[in-house]
């Protein structure tokens, strides 16, 4: 009885760790899955919309080793349900930024607006 109350609370601290990304962390997960070509995850951190965007840029990049990445957070902005974050890779020469929401309780990345801008 004790093991299965035990495993049960692992199993809730993992479900409620993963859930809890921050949204430089998510950011991190979608670059590195998007050059490694793993599009399961890069499909659970991002909208639908933004999902099918990135899979149609996709193959014009070859895939990279995610460990190479070099990712690095220069700017992040959260307000309310809505994050950016401004981040460099060994990927770009120019630093990105992404728009994040929160959607099913989880930070995923998201199309920016036609007119919208990003606070930094």
């Amino acid at each position: 009885m004790k093991n299965y109350l035990l495993i049960l609370v692992l199993a809730i601290c993992v479900s409620c760790a993963e859930s809890q990304m921050s949204p430089a962390m998510t950011a991190q997960k979608v670059v590195e899955s998007f050059y490694s070509k793993d599009n399961s995850q890069l499909k659970k951190y991002t909208t639908s919309a933004s999902y099918e965007s990135f899979l149609s840029v996709q193959d014009m990049f070859e895939a990279q080793n995610s460990s190479a990445s070099n990712f690095k957070v220069l700017d992040e902005s959260i307000e309310n349900q809505t994050a950016w974050v401004k981040f460099s890779t060994n990927f770009e020469d120019n630093p990105e930024t992404f728009k994040l929401i929160q959607e099913d309780g989880m930070w995923k990345v998201t199309e920016t607006g036609v007119r919208e801008k990003s606070p930094f």
